[in-house]
């Protein structure tokens, strides 16, 4: 399976992420965020960090980057992608992903471990867990709180789009959402940080099921 990373300055889990693809076993490269042409790859891995300083919206300036038209027509032929914090506010930003990411409820930069439900398993990025199971992984920003109309909301849950929600709904988040799919489910754009969940050493490997899952069905087919 092949996955390109992007990196845009003020990325700072492109690393992580490309280390925790590589340890599911993927090929990986990194692709800066001038550069139009992502190459023949499987996943696209927007990471997280504050890209270009976190200016007028979280992302905004990021989804005008040329690498972000290419990351339009790699989801648009079929394609994976994964979007994580800033990478998620980046997918909203560009359109790939319904709603938003609004300033956490209590107007303060949040940094810790928090738990999560898995609330599908049908998907290439969930198919490692249970749904039910509560995982923790640590998440760490200032806009993470999902918005999004009743009618988008309806929508998501009724479609089983909703990917995680959180068990301790900490920045208010509609819905307690955590993570959402695109329609054909291979989007998915999440503010909790699965990458920095993926080795024993650092407090938790609870985040590479993602990982590995998502390997393994994407190299299957």
């Amino acid at each position: 399976m092949k996955a390109a990373v992007l990196v845009f300055p003020g990325s700072n889990c492109d690393r992580d992420m490309a280390e925790a693809l590589r340890a599911a076993g993927a090929d990986v490269r990194m692709v800066w965020h001038k550069d139009a042409d992502i190459g023949d790859v499987d996943l696209v891995a927007v990471p997280g960090g504050f890209s270009f300083g976190d200016y007028l919206r979280c992302g905004a300036i990021a989804a005008q980057s040329p690498v972000c038209a290419a990351l339009r027509a790699h989801v648009e032929r079929g394609g994976y992608a994964l979007g994580v914090c800033n990478g998620f506010q980046v997918l909203t930003e560009t359109g790939l992903l319904p709603g938003a990411l609004m300033r956490n409820g209590g107007l303060t930069f949040v940094c810790k471990s928090t738990p999560l439900r898995v609330a599908t398993t049908d998907s290439a990025f969930t198919e490692g867990y249970a749904a039910g199971d509560t995982i923790a992984l640590p998440v760490a920003h200032h806009d993470g709180n999902y918005f999004a109309d009743a009618e988008t909301l309806a929508m998501l849950a009724d479609q089983d789009r909703i990917a995680f929600t959180y068990a301790d709904n900490f920045n208010g988040s509609r819905n307690d959402i955590a993570g959402i799919f695109s329609e054909n489910r291979r989007v998915l754009g999440m503010m909790p940080h699965p990458e920095r969940a993926v080795d024993a050493a650092t407090g938790s490997t609870q985040g590479m099921a993602l990982f590995r899952g998502l390997v393994r069905q994407l190299a299957d087919a």
